[in-house]
């Protein structure tokens, strides 16, 4: 067999993908040829991709190939693949190729690229969403997925087009995309060119034509609601009058919490901050507020739960800033683990306990399980060369050594791992070292060490790995840097260092050393347990039992999924090992990075001074979540945010369900009195009650939040549909069905303040103060929606729940954080006297041109203040201007059209 496919021919991406799971690839050749090559001899015009069988006979269609390999592989046809194949041929396919025709051909950008797609992008996600299951038929990838993911590819490698809001899309597509066969296409098709390397292609086809009723459209469609079986209906009012008798039992609080036998026992840790350094936004919502989230949603579930986390408090930035600030390392800790506490508590971070790893505790069970380890084999002795700073008098610790890496040439890489490619790095090995304390040339000198013998250990980790990673909820950036760690081969790994400030070596000879900090620092989750509890062994010591989430930044996946598992799995101490490894991407500030030495960005403890509430924080921390891609916080959005999803959606809607039962009911909730309609409304709000659900356990803490919000618009749309203020002041049937919406209205208020309470837990908390929601709906949250607002119910004063953000505030904390950023403003003059502009520096205005565009178009549609609109406008035409100047173009281009 011969397969032939084209740089640039989009059906090449998936048969490649499914020519990789065919048995007997080693017999298949695969040729890449031009895109004017003609490789059927009876086709007169070329065609690609191409399958030439063994019998002569040709397959030109990319999915009778991709399917053609997967019966090689052994996969029998079945109807809903064929359905998933037919839907890409008729619906996908047509609005597909006008999205690409529209970026490639016509340089349309954002939504006029993904208005004809926006159905069909939510159409597979509604699928995944409510099958619950990462693939499109379940578990394992499928033939549709191949197909699928490969058509849609070079347009959603680029995360702009990628809508947020689809997060099951978001999570099947970048798990697919990791996957090595997918990367490998996607180099022989897109040749790093990206969705321009199919321009060729595209240049050569007429230009297609939308099917009726898609034509592109900047008007906003109505949220289209999923069809409701007579099963469902009926099964969601029969729940809804259960009312409070439908909750469950609460569990009892205990303390300490620990595990017991036949419950769900969770142990939920987040990534211990180090303590030298006050926590950025970034650190904040990667580590803590992720967990927090999670933790809250499941007491709300009645899982039996315990939230740790504390500060890392060894290595030589503690050292080095104890030097700095003219303090003891253990003062230096003390200052800044209460510093910490305090910032955690002001976000009101829900930990069980929060501890430190300075402690006779983390002595003893870390110096355990070194001896377990040296007992069996899995501790190596040599001598290794280490970088020594002369003028500092101290070898240096891997983060104190920068360098250029050489393996990417990133200029800023550390001694231990490239925060560019990844990968982990001797220090000697880095070129162009400098102490980062001095700046000064460090010289080489040798020093004997231990270390971790993880080829030894690797079969052991493969084991644990294949047992724990099909069917559980590593992110797919976790699943990835695991995988390619081990692709590239475990190598015997250093767990000491020449420092004072750590955990004693108790070995003879040694004793002049401290673990390396990233050998005990993970074992500090057990030591603050072993603080919380003299029991911790309960939970430490019981994988059968116990299911531990762990949630952290990608940066420390290797330490989570790969050495501490090594170093637990080779003590034969039945450890808990993570089931479930959460790691978002990095959060960026405005159009760069935190800096508290630039003083970009807010940290932690200033958060609290801009006046803004800590709720608000964590509404928009959790709404940008880096979740499959770094995302970036802004001013403009925030404000946007809190304007238009919590003032206008949310806010709008809790306060004036409140409203009317104090103003047209003397504040008792009245009868109801459900019509088919409202039995409708109430089926749809359990269905995304349930999707809440399925997210959150699937830790996917964004999308959930999206949720929320989903079943507050449909409440603003009840209330503007049926108008209660109207029908209130008609006759009895109109006085009743006021009474109907306002009793349906705020059920509705108070299941949204039970599903806020992970996110807002202050808000949630001051909603069902004002409705007096009973204590056992406030503690627990079921699976459907139910009536915990009977008629006859007295709620309590009703007041707004947000306050407007206005502009003037927002520039103002955008500049006081702009730190030396904002300092720097372009000289006009000096912009317009660029001559030779290179094409990096357009690509660069055209993306801020894009960026500004949306944001001035987010705004209109939400109908902002025109004072802030002008602002934002004003901004946008500054960037054209920049734009045409860099181009080369008149100025008088830049006017707008002239009114007819």
């Amino acid at each position: 067999m011969r397969l032939f496919v084209s740089e640039g021919a989009p059906g090449s991406l998936p048969v490649l993908v499914a020519a990789g799971r065919a048995p007997g690839r080693s017999e298949l050749l695969i040729s890449t040829v031009g895109p004017e090559e003609c490789v059927v001899p009876f086709l007169t015009q070329p065609k690609f991709p191409v399958l030439q069988l063994d019998s002569g006979n040709y397959l030109f269609s990319t999915s009778a190939i991709c399917r053609y390999f997967f019966l090689l592989s052994g996969w029998e046809p079945d109807d809903f693949t064929n359905q998933w194949l037919e839907w890409e041929a008729t619906e996908l396919q047509p609005v597909l190729s006008a999205a690409l025709y529209y970026l490639v051909i016509q340089g349309k950008k954002g939504e006029d690229v993904l208005d004809p797609l926006g159905k069909a992008l939510t159409h597979i996600d509604h699928s995944l969403s409510r099958q619950n299951c990462p693939f499109l038929g379940g578990e394992t990838e499928s033939l549709a997925d191949v197909v699928l993911w490969g058509a849609l590819y070079p347009l959603l490698q680029d995360p702009a087009y990628l809508p947020e809001e689809l997060g099951a899309l978001r999570s099947w597509f970048q798990t697919l995309s990791t996957q090595e066969p997918c990367q490998r296409a996607a180099e022989t098709v897109l040749k790093q060119k990206g969705v321009l390397a199919l321009r060729p292609y595209l240049q050569k086809q007429p230009q297609p034509s939308l099917p009726e009723g898609r034509a592109v459209s900047n008007e906003p469609e109505e949220e289209e609601l999923a069809t409701l079986s007579e099963e469902e209906i009926a099964a969601a009012v029969t729940a809804w009058k259960k009312g409070l008798e439908g909750l469950p039992v609460l569990r009892p609080q205990q303390n300490p919490v620990l595990p017991v036998a036949g419950e769900r026992n969770v142990l939920i840790t987040s990534a211990l901050p180090y303590v030298n350094n006050v926590p950025h936004l970034g650190n904040i919502i990667g580590c803590v507020l992720s967990a927090d989230v999670f933790a809250r949603y499941s007491r709300l579930r009645q899982w039996n739960t315990l939230y740790l986390c504390g500060t890392d408090e060894y290595g030589t930035a503690t050292e080095t800033k104890a030097m700095e600030e003219g303090l003891t390392p253990q003062e230096i800790c003390d200052k800044y683990h209460t510093i910490h506490a305090d910032i955690y508590r002001w976000f009101n971070i829900s930990f069980d306990f929060f501890g430190r790893t300075t402690t006779p505790q983390q002595t003893k069970i870390t110096q355990d399980i070194f001896h377990r380890l040296l007992t069996r084999g899995f501790i190596l002795e040599d001598t290794v060369e280490q970088l020594r700073c002369e003028h500092c008098a101290r070898f240096l610790a891997d983060r104190f050594v920068e360098g250029v890496c050489p393996f990417c040439g990133y200029e800023e890489a550390r001694g231990d791992q490239c925060d560019k490619c990844g990968k982990l790095i001797n220090a000697i090995e880095l070129k162009k070292p400098q102490c980062k304390v001095c700046r000064s040339c460090p010289v080489v000198k040798s020093s004997r060490h231990l270390f971790l013998d993880l080829p030894k250990l690797e079969k052991r980790l493969e084991e644990w790995l294949g047992k724990t990673l099909p069917g559980s909820d590593w992110t797919p950036n976790a699943r990835f840097i695991i995988r390619s760690w081990l692709r590239d081969g475990l190598k015997p790994r250093c767990i000491t260092r020449d420092l004072k400030w750590g955990t004693p070596v108790p070995l003879e000879g040694f004793e002049d050393k401290v673990f390396y900090v990233w050998f005990d620092a993970t074992i500090g989750y057990l030591s603050i347990t072993a603080n919380y509890t003299d029991q911790w062994e309960k939970w430490w010591k019981n994988p059968e039992q116990v299911d531990l989430y762990q949630f952290m930044a990608k940066d420390n996946v290797p330490f989570h999924g790969l050495v501490f598992p090594c170093s637990a799995l080779g003590t034969d101490d039945n450890y808990t090992l993570v089931k479930y490894l959460i790691a978002t991407e990095y959060l960026n500030y405005e159009d760069g990075k935190f800096s508290k030495s630039r003083g970009v960005g807010v940290f932690g403890d200033m958060a609290q001074d801009t006046g803004i509430p800590a709720d608000i924080w964590r509404f928009y921390l959790l709404y940008i979540r880096p979740e499959g891609q770094d995302s970036a916080f802004s001013w403009t959005d925030m404000l946007l945010k809190n304007n238009s999803e919590l003032l206008n959606n949310l806010g709008n809607f809790i306060n004036r369900a409140g409203m009317f039962v104090s103003k047209f009911f003397g504040g008792y909730v009245p009868e109801m009195v459900l019509t088919p309609d409202d039995q409708r409304l109430l089926t749809h709000i359990t269905l995304e009650l349930q999707h809440y659900h399925q997210l959150l356990e699937k830790v996917r803490i964004r999308d959930a939040l999206r949720s929320i919000l989903t079943v507050s618009r449909h409440g603003n749309q009840y209330i503007q549909v049926n108008e209660p203020w109207k029908r209130i002041k008609g006759n009895e049937a109109d006085r009743q069905r006021a009474g109907t919406v306002t009793g349906m209205a705020v059920n509705i208020a108070a299941l949204l303040s039970v599903m806020l309470q992970p996110y807002m837990p202050t808000v949630s908390a001051t909603i069902q103060a004002q409705l007096q929601l009973p204590l056992p709906a406030c503690s627990v949250l079921p699976t459907d929606f139910l009536c915990t607002l009977p008629a006859g119910h007295q709620i309590g004063i009703v007041s707004p729940l947000f306050q407007k953000l206005e502009n003037d505030q927002i520039e103002s904390l955008k500049q006081h954080f702009g730190g030396s950023q904002a300092k720097v403003s372009p000289n006009p003059a000096a912009i317009e006297t660029v001559t030779t502009p290179g094409p990096q520096q357009i690509q660069m205005l055209m993306a801020e041109v894009t960026k500004q565009g949306n944001i001035v178009r987010e705004m209109k549609a939400q109908k902002a203040d025109k004072n802030l609109v002008a602002a934002e406008v004003a901004k946008l035409l500054d960037l054209k201007k920049q734009l045409a100047l860099t181009e080369g173009k008149p100025l008088e281009t830049l006017k707008g059209k002239k009114k007819k």
